[in-house]
């Protein structure tokens, strides 16, 4: 439908993530939430407008209160005919009128509110322009934990996502990568992502050689050749949810350097992934990968956190680093993706998505970690 984000929930389940997220407002002291279109506003509701412009679009979450979508008049009837549409109230305004003054009634004027963190600045400074005694705090500082704990069909999707990029690296693989340039293989891997079924593909990184140590390096006119470590990092949305995993191969026989590297990696990834339990602090998980590393004489060439979060964003809260003291509940999602980037020579990551149980962890991605030798 025109407006509307594909969703496998229902109008049940997005209200009651929006008296979810309400509730969860007023435990942090919030007044409530303005929702801006983008990944919020699609957890929440299942609605993106047509087209994200500079007119607002906002949604109003307030405990003790039915939800309001502030909508142009232009885009109310694809907002009413959303997925959520029958648990929202739609305050629609006009091009000429005010949209600030028309949310500003929504709102307690001295209240503090949680702003979800993509919402435009003209439109933050909008709301301190007319309600000056209020103030905003960004989502991901208030409300961390707001879309990081999944339910088991949020973790099932997650889980669908990564079968599906696994299942594009058991075809990646067959393919030839001496010869070809990294470009060739970043759309393999985009068209293999679409072909077992993700509507969109975020990122096909292919670093080979000496790209392979640049850890966001993603595709160029590099000509792989024969003696390479390539890494491949890729991922999107498969029904809304996100894939990511990365996997290092070998063009031809390793070196006994090479392997020994990516022997470090597949054992630090294991140790990260051993660390997963609940009530563990990320920062657990990161320093037990880490250690591994450093314990090889590595540390120096591992030089980003461990995980990101995943669900309806590739990249989200929660994150595996050093200082991240938040616990690890069941239904969290996230990677485990430690690596050694050797500048001007190599790179290996090795990286699964895992999700917390009751008694551990579970990964969503289940293709080996060994080492893969490809032509």
């Amino acid at each position: 439908m025109t407006g509307s984000t594909t969703t496998p929930f229902s109008a049940a389940d997005h209200k009651a993530r929006m008296e979810r997220a309400a509730r969860a407002a007023a435990d942090a002291g919030l007044a409530g939430l303005l929702v801006a279109p983008g990944p919020d506003m699609v957890w929440l509701t299942g609605y993106t407008p047509t087209a994200v412009t500079e007119r607002l679009t906002l949604l109003v979450l307030a405990p003790g209160q039915d939800p309001v979508l502030v909508v142009p008049t232009l885009e109310a009837p694809d907002a009413e005919h959303s997925v959520a549409g029958e648990a929202l109230t739609l305050r629609d305004w006009t091009d000429g009128k005010d949209p600030y003054a028309v949310t500003a009634e929504l709102l307690d004027g001295r209240g503090r509110y949680g702003i979800s963190d993509n919402t435009w600045g003209m439109h933050v400074l909008g709301l301190q322009r007319t309600l000056p005694d209020s103030s905003y705090a960004a989502l991901t500082d208030a409300l961390p934990m707001l879309r990081a704990v999944k339910d088991a069909a949020e973790v099932e999707l997650l889980a669908a996502a990564g079968a599906a990029a696994d299942a594009a690296f058991e075809e990646i693989r067959k393919v030839t990568f001496a010869g070809r340039r990294e470009s060739d293989l970043g759309r393999d891997l985009a068209a293999l992502l679409r072909r077992f079924g993700h509507s969109q593909v975020d990122f096909t990184i292919v670093g080979s050689g000496p790209n392979g140590a640049n850890p966001h390096h993603e595709v160029g006119d590099r000509v792989i050749q024969r003696g390479d470590m390539v890494v491949l990092d890729f991922g999107g949305l498969k029904d809304g949810y996100g894939s990511d995993t990365t996997r290092t191969v070998h063009v031809g026989e390793p070196t006994e350097e090479e392997r020994r590297v990516h022997d470090i990696v597949c054992e630090a990834q294991e140790a990260g992934y051993q660390a997963v339990r609940p009530g563990v602090a990320c920062q657990e998980v990161d320093r037990a990968a880490r250690k591994v590393i450093t314990d090889a004489g590595y540390g120096e060439y591992f030089i980003h956190r461990t995980g990101h979060g995943i669900g309806v964003t590739t990249h989200e809260p929660p994150y595996m680093i050093e200082g991240e003291e938040l616990p690890l509940v069941p239904g969290m999602c996230f990677s485990v993706e430690p690596g050694i980037y050797l500048p001007g020579r190599f790179g290996v990551r090795i990286e699964d998505i895992v999700t917390v149980t009751e008694d551990g962890g579970r990964r969503l991605n289940n293709t080996g970690r060994e080492m893969v030798t490809v032509d």
